[in-house]
């Protein structure tokens, strides 16, 4: 599915949102293209035209409200470990708590990790010692104040760049 990066009026990144509901924003006025797709792809429809969009900017400000802690959803945990297993490395379908939790471990980020099925069936209620199973890194909760965009600067458009990288925050 095609993700289109919405900004903020200020041009400030506030999250990435499919191209259906983009293309809503902007037919319904709230929000303007800014960049449209590099290979001039466009939508038509009996009485209109319009260039598929790669960033749009909302026409009103929007308050993002400060959070001192990311929640944990399950969108956001495959995000941080950008839909790849901890243990092997391929496709996550899953998530796993590393210290299972029928043996204390807590629903939390620095114990959960995303998974395939295949190792989440194979550790089952194990901890990664009793398998010699290690974790490439620690797993954490995201920070910064544009953590809805953990990994798009690596699988975005390339004109996503200059609204993602630190210097432009």
């Amino acid at each position: 599915m095609r993700r289109v990066l919405l900004l903020n009026i200020t041009y400030e990144p506030l999250t990435t949102v499919g191209l259906h509901r983009a293309v809503c924003l902007v037919l319904g006025e709230k929000a303007d293209v800014v960049h449209s797709d590099i290979g001039g792809l466009e939508l038509h429809s009996s009485t209109a035209r319009l260039a598929v969009p790669s960033v749009i900017r909302l026409r009103r400000y929007v308050r993002v409200p400060h959070r001192s802690r990311v929640p944990l959803t399950r969108a956001a945990l495959m995000r941080r470990d950008n839909y790849l297993c901890a243990y092997c490395g391929i496709k996550a379908d899953t998530i796993d708590h590393v210290i299972p939790r029928s043996r204390g471990g807590q629903h939390s980020w620095e114990n959960c990790v995303a998974s395939c099925t295949r190792c989440n069936h194979r550790k089952a209620d194990h901890l990664i010692d009793e398998l010699g199973w290690t974790l490439a890194r620690d797993p954490a909760a995201p920070r910064g104040p544009h953590w809805r965009l953990i990994g798009a600067i690596n699988d975005g458009d390339p004109q996503w760049v200059a609204y993602l990288e630190p210097s432009a925050a």
